[in-house]
C-alpha cells in the first residue's frame, strides 16, 4: 500500500493539513519526512515516545535525531536505513528488530513501518509509523523463559523416564532370567523326585505285591491240611492278602501316575511328538472330548532338552486349560513346521472367553504360557470370543535361543 495525496505544486499547507488529519486518527507514533529525511510533522504520541514536543523536532533529520544507532550501539549509516531505502525507490517496508533512540540517551525496541508519499509517479517523501514494542518483547521473553524452562523440565523428566524405562527393561530382564532359571531348577527336580520316587517306591511296591502274593498262595497250599476251624482263618486272611493285593496295585497305579505328571518317560524314551500325541489322547479320554489330531513334523526334527520340555509344558496347559474352563465337547490339536517356525495350536469348541479374563493378574497359566514361549524366542497368540470357543497358538523358531 502507498499513500498518493494530488499535491499541486506549492500546495505544501495542503498537503500538511491533510496529513494533520491523519495524525489525529491515530495513537501510534507517526511522522512525515522529506527526501533528505527531515521532519515535515509528527503526532505528540509519536514526539513522547521519544522525549520531543512536536515543535521541537520540525525541519531535524529523524535518522540522526533518532536512528542514529544499531542497538549495540555502532553508528547506523542513513545510506543502510530502510526507511530511506524504500521510499527512495517508492517502495513501502516493515522493520521489528530496531530501536529508536529517546532524547535521553536511552533506546527502546521498536516496530516501524515506511510509506512513501508519491506526488503522481513522483516520490515526495515518506509517512512513518512507529510504535513501542518493549511490553511485547518482555512477554516474548518470559514466553521463551517459560518455554525454555518447561523444555528443561521435559528433559529431565524424558531422561528420568528413559533411566527408569531402563531400569524396568534390566530388572523385568534379570526377573524373566530367573523364572526361566526356575523353571530348570523346578523340571530337574521333578526329574529327580521322579527317579527317586521310581527307584525307592516303586520297587518297594513291587517287593510288597510279591510277599503278599506268596503268603497268599502258602496259605492256599496248607489249608487242605488242617482242620476246618483253621481253614476257616487261613480263608480270612487269604482275603486279606488279595485286598492287600488290590491295594498295592492301586498304589502302583497311582505312583505311576506321579511320576508321569512329575516327569513323562516317554518323553526320554520317545520324544517329543510321540509325547505330545500321547498326552492329547490321554486327556480326550479322561475328558470325554472328541479329539481332531493332525501333526505334520519331519521325524528327523528334535529340539534340544529344555526347549522340548518347555513345549510340553505349554501343550499340558493348554489342555488344562481346556479341562477346567472351556467346558467343550471337542479339540483340534495341528502340529506343524512353516516359515521356519513349529507351529503348535489347540483349539476347542467351548463357552469361550473374554480379553479382559485372558489378560487379567491373576491368569497364571496364561502367563506361564506365555513366559515360556518368550523365553523359547516365541510367542504365544490367543483368539478368544465368549460363546465361540478359544484358539491357542504356540509359534517358535526352530533355533531357539
Amino acid at each position: 500500500m502507498v499513500a498518493r495525496f494530488n499535491i499541486p505544486p506549492g500546495t505544501d499547507a495542503l498537503w500538511q493539513q491533510r496529513l494533520s488529519l491523519l495524525l489525529d486518527s491515530t495513537d501510534e507514533g507517526m511522522f512525515g519526512i522529506d527526501l533528505q529525511g527531515d521532519c515535515v510533522f509528527i503526532n505528540r504520541p509519536g514526539a513522547s515516545l521519544i522525549g520531543y514536543e512536536p515543535a521541537e523536532l520540525l525541519g531535524r533529520n529523524m535518522h540522526a535525531l533518532t536512528h542514529h544507532s544499531h542497538p549495540d550501539g555502532r553508528p547506523y549509516l542513513d545510506s543502510d536505513c530502510p526507511i530511506f531505502k524504500a521510499f527512495r525507490q517508492g517502495l513501502p517496508c516493515r522493520i521489528d528488530s530496531e530501536v529508536f533512540w529517546r532524547r535521553d540517551g536511552s533506546s527502546f525496541p521498536v516496530e516501524y513501518s515506511s510509506q512513501p508519499i508519491l506526488d503522481g509517479t513522483e516520490v515526495r517523501g515518506a509517512v512513518i509509523t512507529f510504535v513501542d514494542i518493549t511490553e511485547r518483547r518482555r512477554a516474548a521473553q518470559a514466553l521463551q523463559r517459560a518455554h525454555d524452562a518447561l523444555q528443561r523440565s521435559n528433559d529431565v523428566l524424558e531422561q528420568r523416564v528413559q533411566e527408569r524405562t531402563l531400569a524396568l527393561s534390566e530388572a523385568l530382564g534379570r526377573l524373566r532370567e530367573l523364572s526361566a532359571y526356575s523353571e530348570r531348577v523346578r523340571e530337574d527336580e521333578r526329574t529327580r523326585i521322579a527317579r527317586e520316587v521310581h527307584d525307592e517306591l516303586g520297587s518297594l511296591l513291587v517287593a510288597l505285591k510279591m510277599d503278599v502274593n506268596w503268603l497268599h498262595k502258602r496259605l492256599g497250599e496248607q489249608a487242605a491240611r488242617e482242620p476246618e476251624a483253621a481253614q476257616d482263618m487261613r480263608g480270612q486272611m487269604r482275603c486279606k492278602c488279595q485286598n492287600m493285593s488290590r491295594l498295592i496295585e492301586n498304589a502302583v497305579d497311582n505312583v505311576g501316575r506321579i511320576i508321569t505328571d512329575l516327569r513323562p518317560s516317554i518323553l526320554d524314551h520317545q520324544g517329543l511328538w510321540a509325547a505330545l500325541e500321547w498326552q492329547a489322547h490321554e486327556f480326550a479320554q479322561s475328558a470325554e472330548l472328541a479329539l481332531e489330531w493332525c501333526m505334520s513334523v519331519p521325524e528327523t526334527l528334535s529340539l534340544p532338552e529344555p526347549a522340548a520340555m518347555a513345549v510340553f509344558r505349554i501343550f499340558q496347559e493348554m489342555l488344562s486349560n481346556v479341562g477346567r474352563h472351556a467346558q467343550a465337547s471337542a479339540i483340534d490339536v495341528l502340529i506343524e513346521l512353516r516359515d521356519a517356525q513349529l507351529h503348535l495350536r489347540v483349539q476347542d469348541n467351548g463357552v469361550g472367553a473374554s480379553p479382559q479374563a485372558l489378560e487379567a493378574p491373576t491368569a497364571y497359566g496364561v502367563m506361564g504360557m506365555r513366559e515360556r514361549a518368550r523365553h523359547l524366542g516365541g510367542v504365544l497368540l490367543i483368539q478368544s470370543t465368549p460363546g465361540e470357543g478359544s484358539c491357542f497358538h504356540l509359534q517358535i523358531p526352530l533355533e531357539a535361543p
